[in-house]
């Protein structure tokens, strides 16, 4: 069994409240969850209104598969209009 881990910073300029915040990140949770079968969580900084960082998910029995999944995911965020991806990490785990 295979973990693989992806922490995604975004940066979300036209937030003006941490109400904002939490609706762009909502709306970018679902529509992974929904697209792909994977876990999604913000997981830092919860108190910054223009800033979040997503940690996502995945467990296979190929790592190829794993990688390919986590790029889609970093693909499908950078295309959506919601957020600026800044940075992102992807970790196999075995």
């Amino acid at each position: 069994m295979h973990i693989g881990l992806c922490t995604i910073w975004l940066t979300i300029p036209d937030s003006h409240s941490l109400k904002q915040k939490r609706q762009v990140v909502k709306s970018i949770t679902d529509r992974l969850k929904n697209r792909f079968n994977i876990a999604v969580a913000e997981v830092d900084p919860l108190d910054r209104h223009q800033q979040a960082v997503l940690g996502i998910v995945s467990v296979s029995n190929d790592t190829k598969h794993l990688n390919r999944v986590l790029s889609y995911v970093v693909n499908f965020i950078e295309d959506t209009l919601l957020a600026e991806l800044t940075d992102y990490q992807i970790e196999i785990l075995s």
